[in-house]
């Protein structure tokens, strides 16, 4: 969905050209002064501005300019009047993205627009496919290097790898580092998720199907094992794999062949096993839920990836790669978080690891005015998850253990004589005497 702001002050032509460029994908909202699209600017970010560079009071020009100050990465298509080229010539110095001059067609106006916006979807799409290109384990802590260490040694090997770890710890991206560090990387890292197919369907897309091997199977279709030749497939979710296809997952690391649906003829296949799952395997497998045999071939080597509030010095470093990473195709124009932003980041346990992390910070992205995170962009529910539920009985509780240590040391320096300790501390003695009875502390009589 994109948003544009038509900044235009004849009524006529702002109705006909909100109506004109407003469609399913396009949401439209019209304004008719500058001052009206400084406000609507404060308050929400657009994907395209279209405005007249005549305007009552503040021009055209002081709207651009605002909105490239805000937002850089929206795009500015200014409307002229003939005599005003030289103007609009100006605003494409200042940024704007093209202009159009009066009288223009309703097709022009749709043309122009559906140009700047298509050439706006490919940087962003670009740009997301880098990121997703540029992957990396984000962290320098001791967890998450042991993890590094045993990966790239895992990768100089040709050997099966099991990762395991809660969900959203980040173990699909172990694998495509053992991938990328492999022997392997010139060919395809294939990738199947065990849990996302029933298992008729999972069978066929491992293996492949003949021709008339079940009904809709108009064509030869080849599986993930025989498209992944000499590169490496990724199982994830393997617990979800059925029994019977785990039969033919062991065939295939024991004998490297298995047949296509409805095939009699044997294929052969040269690849390297990644699984991954958030369950626990051995139990599976002691308790017949999991094939015992498939387990210890795919556990050759284990990489068990650690829980996010187990690695909390990566958070800052996570934080800052999210912010980037979507500042670069989400048109966002945040650049950092507020200490006091991080802090409440750091502080959470995050039940959905890196993922959720991730979720977050974009949220933030979303809600955030300026340029900085703050607290208040964050999730409420967040920022107060390491509360206690009654934050006075809280405080009551330290102001008492820091009485009871300060009576006691008192006590100690006088001997126990509670006489010289009430002078000591400046305190009532009776007041003394019914504290000493609350805390419980046992000393000797006053002298």
């Amino acid at each position: 969905m994109r948003d544009i702001l038509v900044v235009e002050d004849n009524g006529g032509l702002r109705e006909v050209l909100k109506e004109a460029l407003t469609t399913a994908d396009i949401t439209v909202e019209a304004v008719e002064s500058a001052e009206e699209a400084f406000e609507k600017l404060g308050g929400a970010r657009y994907d395209m501005v279209i405005t007249d560079l005549k305007l009552p009071e503040a021009d055209g020009i002081a709207v651009l300019e605002a909105v490239k100050k805000a937002y850089p990465d929206t795009e500015v298509v200014v409307v002229t009047a003939h005599g005003t080229v030289d103007r609009a010539v100006e605003a494409m110095k200042k940024g704007a993205s093209d202009f159009i001059t009066k009288p223009f067609s309703i097709a022009q106006i749709r043309m122009q627009a559906g140009r700047i916006l298509g050439t706006k979807n490919l940087r962003e799409e670009n740009a997301y496919l880098r990121s997703m290109m540029e992957r990396r384990i984000i962290g320098s802590g001791q967890k998450i290097t042991a993890v590094l260490e045993i990966a790239s040694r895992a990768a100089e090997k040709d050997a099966t790898v099991l990762i395991t770890g809660a969900s959203g710890t980040g173990k699909e991206l172990i694998a495509e580092e053992i991938h990328r560090r492999s022997k392997r990387n010139a060919f395809p890292l294939v990738k199947v998720n065990c849990a996302a197919l029933a298992p008729g369907l999972l069978e066929s897309e491992l293996f492949g199907h003949e021709k008339g091997a079940f009904t809709d199977a108009y064509t030869m279709k080849k599986g993930r094992f025989e498209l992944a030749d000499r590169g490496t497939i990724f199982l994830d979710e393997i617990a979800e794999l059925p029994l019977a296809l785990q039969v033919k997952i062991l065939r295939v690391i024991q004998e490297r062949e298995f047949e296509r649906v409805g095939g009699e003829k044997t294929l052969k296949t040269d690849v390297r096993i990644i699984a991954a799952t958030n369950r626990d395997l051995k139990a599976m497998a002691g308790d017949g839920t999991f094939r015992q045999e498939l387990y210890y071939r795919l556990n050759v080597v284990e990489i068990k990836m650690p829980a996010l509030k187990d690695r909390k010095e990566d958070i800052p470093g996570l934080v800052e790669y999210f912010i980037k990473k979507y500042a670069e195709y989400g048109n966002f124009r945040v650049k950092g978080i507020t200490k006091d932003a991080l802090d409440a980041l750091v502080s959470y346990d995050y039940p959905g690891n890196v993922r959720e992390l991730e979720n977050i910070v974009q949220r933030a992205m979303v809600m955030c005015r300026g340029e900085m995170i703050n607290p208040e962009d964050i999730p409420y529910e967040l920022i107060n998850a390491g509360a206690p539920e009654n934050a006075l009985d809280s405080l009551d509780a330290k102001v008492g253990d820091f009485e009871k240590e300060l009576i006691r040391k008192a006590l100690a320096e006088t001997g126990g004589n509670r006489a010289k300790a009430a002078e000591l501390l400046k305190a009532n003695r009776v007041t003394l005497l019914a504290k000493i009875k609350k805390y419980g502390l046992s000393l000797k009589e006053e002298k």
